[in-house]
């Protein structure tokens, strides 16, 4: 992996790129003060980003996240109708920028992000993964095939992150030497807490409880590091059967020539849940086998 220090301009530019927001994490600095104190902070930030990415090790004090229940739908009384996001440091976003940066284009110059997945990429997006859902289905129309659908969502994806399988995957993928260490670094002894209540005042929070597993949502490494570690879901069907992902969410395109290679192509298609429940991983689905011919 090409390895590259960071320059004034580069920090300039994230900074720029930060939303300017009053919400902050823990240590209560918020974006919006640091776009006004970038001229008097650039450089000893762009000297302790370098010796971040020198040594490889990610601070301790930016490990610490605020989590807070954003309500999605449905009961309002069930946990699992929340979805968590962290609040991180303000320094936390701008160190983490400049590996993302690194690790996309790594993955994005050698080609190594599977076709299939339309999630948290640029220049992809869910009107791609549509398409290419229905053009697979259309082209099995027009030869006479038989074609269906398997919808199926990965519950608490982000949370059930395997961080020594994910750091066997990096090095698969060339992330080597003191880049694996700093993203293992980044991984492990993270602490977070929850936060209920919208001002200091009115707040309730639990106590700081360590992460064992998973990658922080709502940041910016986090979901580029769960898409190499489902990287290689699509390489586990056969002929005939297709997947397009979109982050945890997966749309298998199944298909056979006639009933009965259609009914084996679906059988072969479940056979996907077997490595991510190893990892506390559950599958939610619904099968559509509507035959189309």
């Amino acid at each position: 992996m090409e390895w590259k220090y960071a320059t004034t301009y580069e920090l300039e530019k994230i900074i720029k790129s930060l939303k300017s927001k009053n919400s902050y994490g823990y240590e209560e600095i918020s974006n919006k003060i640091i776009k006004l104190s970038t001229p008097f902070i650039i450089s000893p930030l762009t000297y302790i980003c370098n010796e971040i990415l020198k040594t490889g090790i990610f601070p301790d004090r930016l490990k610490y996240a605020i989590v807070r229940p954003i309500f999605k739908k449905d009961d309002k009384h069930e946990t699992s109708n929340y979805r968590p996001i962290s609040l991180l440091t303000s320094f936390s976003k701008i160190i983490e920028k400049l590996i993302y940066n690194r690790l996309l284009l790594h993955l994005d110059k050698n080609n190594m992000l599977a076709k299939e997945q339309f999630g948290f990429r640029p220049h992809a997006s869910t009107e791609q993964a549509s398409y290419t859902m229905m053009n697979g289905i259309l082209t099995e129309l027009n030869d006479n095939r038989m074609a269906g659908g398997m919808l199926c969502d990965l519950q608490k994806a982000f949370d059930c992150v395997n961080h020594e399988t994910l750091i066997d995957k990096l090095e698969f993928y060339g992330i080597q030497w003191k880049f694996k260490i700093l993203i293992k670094s980044y991984l492990t002894e993270r602490f977070q807490k929850v936060t209920l209540g919208n001002t200091i005042e009115n707040s309730k929070s639990s106590k700081w409880k360590q992460i064992r597993n998973g990658v922080p949502q709502g940041l910016i490494l986090g979901p580029l590091l769960f898409l190499i570690y489902i990287n290689d879901l699509p390489s586990t069907t056969e002929k005939d059967v297709k997947m397009i992902l979109y982050a945890d969410d997966t749309s298998i395109l199944i298909m056979g020539a006639n009933k009965r290679d259609f009914n084996e192509n679906c059988k072969k298609a479940f056979q996907v849940k077997v490595p991510y429940q190893q990892h506390s991983c559950h599958i939610k689905g619904t099968v559509s086998a509507t035959l189309l011919s």
